[in-house]
């Protein structure tokens, strides 16, 4: 089995629908993929309705946003009941925030000299929650930066950079007790991605892990070999699950559904721990 447990749509910041992400995911030659947009489960009916007749499993989830002692980090929820409310009302708030940020980030990089304005950005969020890819998309429509990843630097959208903003984002033993009160199965995303910014300490991540975080994506286009294997130390020593993932966007990143995947053993067992939602096959 090929199973790839991250990745997004248009939904939020990916460039797919949620129906061509299932289909990328048929011709990718997956048997699983996991759609986890930004804060919201807006996509996921119309991937359900897409599987039909492929074979394919879908895993319904999101990434969440977080923060804690000034680092933020982002934690993959899995099946969870959508409708609970607590839960709920913490990814409205996020998104509704997340809204309010992106305004002003677009003024501050229009302070800074970049000739681009909150209607550029809207159009290419499209119907999507817009964030800062959407924002560093406008960037490189109006040639200030070559690429997205470009935008991700301290002289524009980075953590801390000259356009940032902070946004609410959710204490992450919070978000991880959210995920198991809606029934979901907590997963901390790329928790070693120091190219994106600070990271959080091994102290924290036990402390996630105490409160209930079933795994760690270790095999991610974002991890060395040096930090995958000091990652599954770290889980081993926890008794954490590791998970590998694409974190696919379509046409916004270069890396490829299946680039990364999870062990079927794996998957079986993060799918046991679940009691919001249950996987669904085409």
């Amino acid at each position: 089995m090929r199973i790839d447990l991250h990745a997004h749509s248009n939904a939020s910041d990916g460039t797919d629908s949620p129906a061509e992400l299932v289909a990328a995911a048929v011709a990718a030659g997956l048997d699983v993929v996991a759609l986890t947009d930004h804060d919201t489960v807006a996509g996921h009916a119309e991937a359900a309705e897409a599987l039909s007749g492929t074979g394919l499993t879908l895993v319904p989830g999101a990434e969440l946003s977080c923060h804690t002692d000034g680092v933020s980090l982002h934690l993959l929820a899995y099946l969870f009941d959508p409708a609970e409310p607590a839960f709920a009302a913490e990814r409205e708030l996020v998104r509704t925030d997340r809204f309010r940020r992106a305004r002003l980030i677009v003024e501050r990089c229009r302070e800074l000299g970049a000739p681009i304005d909150w209607a550029q950005v809207e159009r290419i969020a499209g119907r999507g929650s817009v964030g800062r890819p959407h924002i560093a998309s406008a960037l490189v429509e109006a040639g200030v930066v070559p690429t997205v990843s470009d935008a991700f630097t301290a002289e524009w959208l980075a953590n801390g950079g000259r356009a940032d903003v902070r946004k609410h984002e959710t204490d992450p033993v919070t978000a991880v007790r959210l995920v198991r009160a809606a029934g979901g199965v907590p997963v901390f995303a790329h928790p070693g991605a120091a190219k994106r910014g600070d990271t959080v300490s091994d102290e924290v991540i036990a402390e996630l892990a105490a409160a209930g975080l079933a795994a760690l994506e270790v095999d991610h286009m974002d991890h060395d070999e040096p930090t995958r294997a000091r990652l599954r130390g770290l889980a081993a020593e926890l008794g954490l699950l590791t998970t590998g993932s694409s974190d696919y966007h379509g046409a916004r990143k270069t890396v490829r559904l299946g680039e990364h995947t999870t062990d079927p053993a794996v998957y079986e067992a993060l799918v046991a721990q679940a009691t919001g939602a249950r996987p669904l096959t085409g």
